[in-house]
């Protein structure tokens, strides 16, 4: 197949970012050594009150590793880690890695069904979960080849008094209460901390060929697969991040911690490029916008990666105007399309720089991204990363398609996974030779910008149609009385499919079937405009607050079939 020799987009980089970069073969951990040698008394984190300077997170990171050899992890083998985000996760992941292991990232929302197919595909050793989620955990173990389980709490990280006050709150809010009993095979994570020797240990792992990271994929057609990226690919992703993001100085900035760790969005563009650039996290256990808005104001954050659906839920929060939101400098939106709308709205608000970005988990995961100081184009997701090449797959030809063709997007580049684990026939599936086949639908213009169509499993067929339903989304996102908003094809016996949309209505806002089906007339040709639309109080989501289209296609069809049988 053709390579790419053309690269349009360097002609858009600023003099800042290289088109090449002098990558570290290091381990990914060393980043927090050094960070801890060069800023031991700079804050790390910031978790509801409590700071830790980065000699303490060290400290704790290594402490953590020495209880995890004792317990017999030897390098390579799998720690799981099932945590929201608070200092347990960096604490956690950091030191799973310092001891030799790599880590599995485990949804702390996942249903038993989901923890035990991960826990048997990775062959976890050890996993360290809240008390929260140890019932599921338990109740999976003796089917799974977990040995341990370390268990912490949200108050263990807590100042005082909140840590007295915060199990009274948490059995109110969620009608648990967890009562451990510790033995050999379960162990506190507290504890453990404070048996542990903060001692270095080494190990001869080559970066380019071992893993750190088993992150799975949302299982959105079939059984999650464990992507396989390696030292290297994170050490990668980081530096490119750090490099698209010139302007941001190590050791001053503060950055928003709302996205999960335990995905790899949160995971590379907070946490990782935070500990490698000495930058202070302001931990938050969940997405909460008046905590969000206080927090930027209060610690004067520059930096809230996020995803389209954090920033609609502040732009529409009432208490925004409020808020001194003027410290934000840049933010990069992922996982989800971001409407042109939401951009400028959040842009005018806080007179910093939204810019869209684009990857996947297989991608480490960022491939893509809008110039945050620079030449962007709305609606796109702009140009690829230094030494990334990306390419338009011609599903006619099999070979790499010119600009304005659509096609599947094509990724090459240093951030690319290793495959699947235990996987090949899956991970020869999606690679055609040495590109990462991404299962976008998209296309190049003459600048080199890239734009996504929709996943191409996504596409609905009615009539004989294309329709992608990110261009329907585009023109409901421009409407004054629409916060949010996802279409689907539904089985339609004379079309094939039909169009049908989920509106989110802003506060205070009314809007009819009738009057919508009007506004899309204009906006878009006939055969696009949704046939069937549902009002709902929300839409269910992702905890990155992606939008789970797959989910309402269910709710569709459980429903037809409900009435094919009645």
């Amino acid at each position: 197949m053709e390579t790419v020799t053309q690269k349009p987009w360097f002609q858009h980089y600023p003099e800042e970012i290289p088109t090449s970069i002098d990558y570290e073969v290091r381990t990914l951990q060393s980043y927090l050594k050094e960070s801890a040698e060069t800023f031991p008394e700079k804050a790390c984190l910031h978790f509801m009150g409590k700071e830790m300077t980065y000699a303490e997170v060290y400290d704790a990171s290594l402490r953590l590793a020495d209880r995890l050899r004792s317990l017999g992890v030897r390098q390579g083998d799998r720690v799981a880690i099932m945590l929201a985000n608070t200092p347990q996760a960096v604490i956690a992941y950091y030191g799973a890695l310092f001891a030799g292991s790599v880590v599995v990232q485990t949804n702390p929302l996942y249903v038993e069904r989901e923890i035990e197919h991960q826990m048997n595909d990775s062959g976890a050793k050890v996993m360290i979960c809240l008390d929260l989620v140890y019932p599921k955990v338990a109740n999976v173990k003796d089917r799974t080849d977990l040995e341990h389980i370390i268990v912490t709490g949200i108050k263990d990280y807590l100042p005082f008094p909140k840590n007295l006050i915060y199990p009274f709150i948490q059995k109110k809010r969620t009608g648990i209460k967890v009562d451990l009993q510790y033995n050999d095979r379960l162990h506190s994570f507290t504890e453990m901390l404070k048996q542990g020797q903060a001692k270095e240990m080494t190990f001869d792992i080559d970066p380019k060929e071992d893993l750190a990271l088993l992150q799975y994929t949302g299982g959105t057609t079939g059984p999650a697969k464990g992507v396989m990226l390696t030292h290297y690919n994170l050490v990668v992703n980081t530096l490119q991040c750090k490099h698209w993001m010139y302007k941001m100085k190590a050791g001053e900035e503060t950055v928003i911690a709302a996205l999960p760790f335990f995905h790899v969005y949160g995971m590379t563009t907070v946490m990782n490029l935070a500990i490698r650039m000495g930058f202070k996290m302001i931990i938050m256990p969940k997405f909460e916008p008046k905590d969000i808005l206080k927090a930027i104001e209060t610690h004067k954050a520059t930096i809230y990666p996020g995803a389209p659906t954090m920033y609609i839920g502040l732009l529409n929060h009432p208490d925004i105007e409020k808020h001194d939101l003027s410290s934000i400098k840049c933010c990069l939106s992922g996982s989800a399309p971001l409407p042109v709308e939401v951009q400028n709205n959040f842009e005018k608000a806080t007179k910093g720089s939204l810019v869209e970005g684009y990857g996947l988990t297989e991608t480490s995961p960022v491939a893509v991204a809008n110039l945050i100081w620079g030449n962007r184009k709305p609606g796109s997701i702009g140009i690829p990363w230094p030494d990334t090449d990306v390419a338009i797959l011609d599903a006619e030809t099999g070979e790499v398609a010119g600009p304005g063709v659509t096609g599947e997007i094509m990724i090459k580049g240093p951030q690319v996974m290793r495959g699947y684990w235990n996987n090949p026939e899956a991970t020869n599936a999606t690679f055609k030779g040495d590109w990462f086949l991404s299962g976008d639908m998209g296309y190049m213009d003459e600048d080199g910008y890239f734009y996504i169509v929709d996943r191409k499993k996504d596409m609905i067929i009615a009539g004989g149609f294309n329709i992608y339903p990110r261009e329907i989304e585009e023109v409901l996102y421009e409407h004054e009385a629409i916060q949010e908003a996802c279409a689907i094809g539904v089985p339609d016996p004379y079309r094939g499919e039909t169009v049908k949309v989920f509106i989110v209505l802003k506060d205070g806002k009314k809007l009819t079937e009738e009057e919508l089906e009007a506004y899309c007339r204009e906006k878009m040709a006939a055969y696009k405009v949704p046939r069937l639309v549902e009002f709902r109080d929300e839409l269910p989501k992702t905890m990155v607050g992606k939008i789970l289209r797959r989910v309402l296609v269910e709710e569709e069809r459980e429903k037809q079939s409900t009435q094919e049988q009645s």
